[in-house]
C-alpha cells in the first residue's frame, strides 16, 4: 500500500501550500545534537525541484547519489515537500528505519492524500493503512495464493488473445496496466467482464494523473478531477458492494470468494462489521495498490529481455519447458511457479534496476542519534532503493544486468529493497510474484519482440515509465 502515498512525491510541489508551511511552522525539534550534514535549497520549495526533476528525466539515483559523494556520508539533511528531512542511504541505514517502524519512526505522507482518498470514518488514510495491513494476511496466505494461480493464468491467457495477439506492433505499457488491474478486479470484487473491468479503469487513470499533479482543488484542475474520479470510483464499487450483500445472504456468493466477500463477513475484535463505504475506501486502496507497481514491472521485464537477447533465451527455455508440460488447456498451478526460478531471478534484477517503488518517506516520533548525527522529532525520513541498488559497494557492476546475482542466497540482506522492509514490506509481494510471473510465461511462450522506439526516454514520475508506453513489434513463434 505505500504506492498510494509515495505516488506523492512526483509534482507535489505547490508554492501556496509551501508558503503557508513556511509562515506557519516552528522547529520545536529540542535536539541538541549535530545535525547531518546538507542544505536546505532554496527558501520554501528547499531541495524538491532537484529532487523530483531527476526523476523526470530518468535518473532519480542522481539526487541520492550526487550528494552521497558530496557529503561523504550515507546520511544527509535536505527540504522536501515543504518538509526538513533526512535521507537514510545503505543497508544500514535501511536496516535502521525497518526495524525501528513504530519506534523511532512511523509511516508519514502528506494530508493531501486524505482528500483524494477520504475515509468514510473519519480516520487518516494512516490509520486506514494499519487497519488495511492486519487484515490482509488472511487474503495473502499462502493457501489464498495457490488458489490464485490458476485464476491468474485463465485472466492472462484472455488478455494475451484480446490485446496481443494477431497484431504486428503494441504498446507495452497501457496493456500491462489492463493486465494487473483485471486481475486485482477479480481477485478483490470479482470483476472480471472486459467491458465491466475497463469501465471501473478508466476514472483510475484520471486518478492516477491528478495524483501527479498540483493539489490544489479548483474545478478543472488535474487535482480536482482526481477527487471526483474518486468519488465515482466509490460509487460504483458502493453499487457492486450492495449486490454482493443481497448474493452473500441468498447464497449466490461466498464469503471467500474474494476479499470483498471477505471484508463484508469478518468482524473486528469488537464483533462490529465495515460499512458499506469503508469496504469501498479499501477496495478503491487495494486496487490502486494491487495494480500500479506490478503493471511496471511486466513493462520493464518486456523492456530488458527485448534488449538481452540472451536473457530471453532463459526465460523462453525454462518456460517452454513447463508449457511442454501441461496437457491442453490445463492451468498453471502452484508447483509450475515453484520451477520459474531463473525467470524470478530475471524479474528481480529487473526490479532492482528500476524499482516501481523508489523510495518512501517516515516520520521521527522522537529525537533520536543516527551514525552520530542528531534526528530531531518530527522531521521527515526519506529511504531510497537506488541507494543499494545501484551502489558498487552491494552490487558491483550495479548497471550490469545480471540475474546470477539472486542465485542460492541472494544479495545481501538490506540491499534489495523493491518491496521496503520491515513491518511495512509491502503485503503483496508474494501476490505481485505470482502476476509477473504469470506475465512472463504468457508472453515468452507466445512472442519475440524488438523495442520500436530504440533509445525511449525513462521517467520516473513518481513510478519508472517508458515515455512513449514501450511500443514494441511483435513476432509470434510458429506452431
Amino acid at each position: 500500500m505505500e504506492i498510494l502515498y509515495v505516488t506523492l512525491l512526483s509534482f507535489s510541489v505547490v508554492f501556496v501550500s509551501f508558503a503557508i508551511h513556511f509562515l506557519f511552522f516552528k522547529s520545536k525539534s529540542g535536539s541538541s545534537g549535530r545535525l547531518p550534514p546538507g542544505k536546505t535549497g532554496w527558501p520554501v520549495i528547499g531541495e524538491s525541484y532537484e529532487f523530483l526533476s531527476t526523476g523526470w528525466k530518468g535518473y532519480p539515483e542522481k539526487f541520492i547519489l550526487d550528494r552521497i559523494a558530496k557529503y561523504s556520508s550515507n546520511v544527509f539533511r535536505t527540504h522536501l515537500l515543504g518538509e526538513k528531512a533526512a535521507v537514510f542511504c545503505g543497508a544500514a541505514g535501511n536496516k535502521f528505519l525497518f526495524s525501528n517502524e513504530n519506534k523511532l519512526v512511523q509511516a508519514w505522507w502528506p494530508d493531501s492524500v486524505n482528500k483524494v482518498f477520504p475515509s468514510s470514518t473519519q480516520t487518516s488514510s494512516k490509520e486506514e493503512a494499519i487497519k488495511m495491513r492486519k487484515m490482509l494476511p488472511n487474503f495473502l496466505k499462502p493457501e489464498a495464493l495457490q488458489r490464485y494461480i490458476g485464476i491468474m493464468d485463465h485472466i492472462a491467457g484472455r488478455h494475451f488473445s484480446s490485446g496481443w495477439e494477431n497484431k504486428d506492433q503494441v504498446e507495452v505499457f497501457p496493456l500491462c496496466k489492463n493486465y494487473t488491474f483485471w486481475i486485482a478486479s477479480r481477485l478483490f470484487v470479482s470483476v472480471e467482464e472486459p467491458t465491466e473491468v475497463a469501465k471501473l479503469l478508466e476514472p483510475f487513470n484520471v486518478l492516477a494523473s491528478g495524483l501527479i499533479s498540483v493539489p490544489v482543488d479548483l474545478p478543472g484542475t488535474p487535482f480536482n478531477k482526481a477527487i471526483k474520479a474518486s468519488n465515482e470510483i466509490r460509487k460504483m464499487l458502493v453499487s457492486i458492494i450492495k449486490q454482493r450483500q443481497i448474493d452473500l445472504a441468498d447464497g449466490k456468493a461466498s464469503p471467500t470468494q474474494d476479499i470483498m466477500s471477505h471484508m463484508l463477513t469478518t468482524s473486528d475484535e469488537n464483533g462490529k462489521f465495515m460499512q458499506e463505504l469503508d469496504v469501498a475506501d479499501k477496495i478503491l486502496g487495494l486496487l490502486i495498490g494491487g495494480h500500479d507497481t506490478a503493471s511496471s514491472a511486466c513493462t520493464f521485464i518486456v523492456k530488458y529481455l527485448a534488449e538481452l537477447p540472451e536473457i530471453y533465451e532463459g526465460v523462453y527455455k525454462e518456460q517452454m519447458e513447463i508449457a511442454n508440460s501441461k496437457a491442453p488447456g490445463e492451468l498453471l498451478n502452484w508447483e509450475d511457479i515453484q520451477k520459474m526460478k531463473y525467470s524470478w531471478n530475471v524479474a528481480c534484477e529487473v526490479l532492482r534496476l528500476a524499482p516501481p517503488l523508489q523510495g518512501a518517506f517516515r516520520e521521527a516520533l522522537n529525537d533520536f542519534m543516527f551514525n552520530g548525527f542528531s534526528i530531531p522529532k518530527g522531521w521527515k525520513i526519506y529511504w531510497s532503493a537506488n541507494s543499494t541498488h545501484r551502489n558498487p559497494e552491494c552490487f558491483p557492476e550495479p548497471l550490469k544486468f545480471d540475474p546470477t546475482r539472486f542465485d542460492g542466497s541472494g544479495p545481501a540482506p538490506y540491499t534489495f529493497v523493491p518491496f521496503g522492509g520491515g513491518p511495512r514490506m509491502c503485503p503483496g509481494k508474494e501476490y505481485a510474484r505470482l502476476e509477473i510471473l504469470v506475465f512472463m510465461h504468457h508472453v515468452v511462450k507466445r512472442f519475440k519482440w524488438e523495442k520500436i522506439i530504440a533509445d525511449e526516454k525513462i521517467v520516473v514520475d513518481p513510478m519508472p515509465i517508458p515515455a512513449k508506453g514501450l511500443p514494441v513489434r511483435l513476432y509470434p513463434h510458429r506452431a
